[in-house]
């Protein structure tokens, strides 16, 4: 078997990744080509506005001088069509942007939620995960990539304008300037506090998202509890908080225009009566108080576009640190050049050996204290012990969803720390106790990962899970449709084609953790009989608290406080092992009693 070096791998989703920045920093450089032009449109529509009070005077120069209007009456109409076709085009180019930086921020967000070591998931909340994916990314578009451009468009309008009102006429720019500066202070002060109230209420929708998908998720247990009106006033608390956050992100926003409004309507108050004097004293021209004015109105846009950008931008900071943050996930090591390899089981299964395994969930506080055991290459070995004995512990470290602290663990005779997970996991299959089905067909959930799976396949994996009669008596077979989590199948029936979707595969160590839990006495006696071919043809692990599927396993080993007790067959166990006849009898006693029949006392 060829395996990757160490140096060959890297985490899952590098590409997407940030190098030196934040996810969405390193996003937004693709598309900065698509931000300029949009940006150097927006300037082009600028100029052709800043130049529009300007031949507007000029066409009141020449209204009083009697001179021809032709001209710059075309003047001014060919800068309106240039001004309106050059918003137009640059906002499709910013929109089109914005749309790509969302598109790219959430499928390399996705692939690193996917490609995330299984501990570091486990301590997100879901629901979070799943605001930040959606919620927080659709505020890229509008927050970030348009605000940016718009600001320095913004901002090269009020300059030009500025600037031009400046040529005009000094004194009354200063008249303009102090009216402005006190408005915009405020503005500024009302940004930066609007940033931290935009945290806070993404942080709460992100609570509120997590509670959510809890409440939903345990739907059934919700109704079974009678807890609807109890998770209906927790739920209710969070989203009064995102109410009230929200609300209080929507005041913010709405006291940065009117601060500026403020401003701009004094100061054209003070324009005009002061530039009404200055024109009566003969020191400004008629004109060049319209152009004034005008340059006036036209600052009130930009003006309060700018400061509603900044507003926004503050918001999308916000929500970008959620983003980069979740991006920050630590990854499963995986090789730069996936290669998924199958081992057929014609070629028999892959002896598994664990070697002093050691391994803790939270430091000084082991679950396995060097554990060793052997299943060979072929047959059945099970796993037994009481509840916290590290029994799923053992499967899930086989499978690479933790690391080990100590000893090694080998697969065919090769560490599987040196194989890259891809190969790893192609040739080890892992059914859990619940595992999770899909909506959509049992065809569709057969063929889960392994989309060139033959017919053969799912019927040889069918009929191993003694699934082949139930789906020949349902009226539209593997076309048939199923809700989340397996809804419209039985217990029994959702686990064995949790079974079969893993068989289709293939693999050459099956994984059974806890498999037959949810599996009548029929349907157990039917999957014990195809574990036993399986069996013989690849390895089987299995890690059962029914005593009755180990009976007549090849090999049973015995975990007690997170070491190996005892490893024998059923028989040899019964003699030697007080460990394995305590659990045998503690099984008999129960079984006795929920065989026993009900006695009622008479009437």
């Amino acid at each position: 078997m060829t395996t990757a070096s160490p140096a060959e791998q890297r985490p899952a989703g590098t590409a997407a990744s940030p190098a030196g920045g934040g996810l969405v920093r390193a996003v937004t450089r693709r598309h900065l080509p698509k931000i300029h032009l949009a940006v150097v449109l927006g300037l082009a529509a600028a100029a052709a506005g800043l130049a529009q009070p300007v031949l507007i005077g000029d066409l009141i120069d020449a209204v009083g001088a009697g001179s021809g209007l032709v001209a710059p009456i075309a003047f001014v109409v060919v800068l309106f069509l240039a001004d309106a076709a050059l918003t137009s085009v640059q906002a499709y180019v910013m929109g089109h942007a914005g749309e790509s930086i969302v598109y790219d921020t959430r499928t390399a967000l996705v692939d690193r939620v996917l490609g995330a070591d299984v501990a570091a998931f486990g301590k997100l909340r879901q629901g979070d995960v799943f605001a930040r994916i959606v919620t927080d990314t659709s505020i890229l578009k509008s927050a970030w990539s348009q605000s940016v451009a718009g600001i320095v468009v913004d901002a090269a309008m009020v300059v030009g304008g500025i600037a031009l009102m400046l040529v005009l006429d000094p004194v009354l720019l200063g008249v303009t300037a102090v009216c402005l500066t006190a408005s915009g202070l405020v503005a500024l002060v009302l940004a930066k506090r609007l940033r931290k109230a935009a945290q806070q209420s993404r942080a709460i929708t992100g609570d509120l998202g997590a509670d959510v998908q809890r409440a939903l998720a345990a739907l059934s247990t919700v109704k079974a509890c009678r807890a609807e009106r109890f998770e209906g006033y927790r739920i209710g608390a969070v989203a009064l908080r995102a109410r009230r956050s929200g609300v209080r992100v929507s005041a913010l926003s709405a006291m940065l225009s009117p601060a500026m409004s403020v401003g701009l309507q004094a100061s054209l108050a003070a324009v005009i009566v002061t530039g009404a004097s200055r024109v009566a004293g003969g020191s400004m021209t008629a004109a060049d108080l319209t152009a004034f004015v005008m340059y006036l109105f036209y600052l009130v846009s930009p003006l309060v576009m700018m400061l509603l950008g900044i507003g926004q931008l503050q918001q999308g900071r916000a929500a970008i640190g959620r983003i980069d943050e979740l991006a920050a996930i630590e990854q499963e090591p995986m090789p730069a050049a996936p290669s998924y390899a199958a081992q057929p089981w014609g070629a028999g299964g892959m002896a598994v050996e664990f070697q002093g395994v050691r391994f803790g969930y939270e430091p000084g506080e082991p679950t396995l204290r060097g554990v060793s055991f052997t299943a060979p290459s072929q047959g059945l070995t099970a796993i037994v012990g009481p509840s916290g004995a590290g029994k799923t512990t053992l499967l899930q470290l086989l499978m690479r969803f933790h690391e080990a602290d100590g000893g090694r663990i080998l697969l065919g005779g090769e560490n599987i720390a040196r194989l890259p997970l891809p190969v790893l996991r192609g040739l080890v299959g892992y059914v859990q106790q619940d595992s999770p089905l899909l909506r959509g067909t049992l065809h569709e959930n057969l063929l889960y990962g392994v989309p060139s799976a033959t017919a053969d396949d799912i019927h040889r994996a069918l009929w191993l899970a003694g699934l082949e009669d139930v789906v020949r008596r349902l009226p539209r077979g593997l076309s048939t449709e199923i809700g989340d989590s397996g809804l419209g199948l039985s217990g029994g029936q959702r686990q064995r084609l949790a079974i079969a979707r893993m068989l289709v595969r293939r693999p050459a160590v099956l994984l059974l953790d806890e498999a037959t839990s949810n599996l009548d006495s029929e349907s157990e006696l039917l999957l014990r009989r195809s574990v036993r071919s399986i069996a013989a043809e690849c390895t089987v692990l299995s890690v059962a608290h029914r005593m009755s599927t180990v009976v007549d396993a090849d090999r049973i080993v015995v975990l007690e406080r997170g070491m190996v007790h005892d490893v024998g067959t059923h028989a040899e166990l019964l003699r030697t092992s007080p460990l394995y006849r305590r659990l045998a009898a503690i099984q008999r006693r129960d079984g006795e009693q929920h065989a026993a029949p009900v006695h009622t006392e008479g009437r």
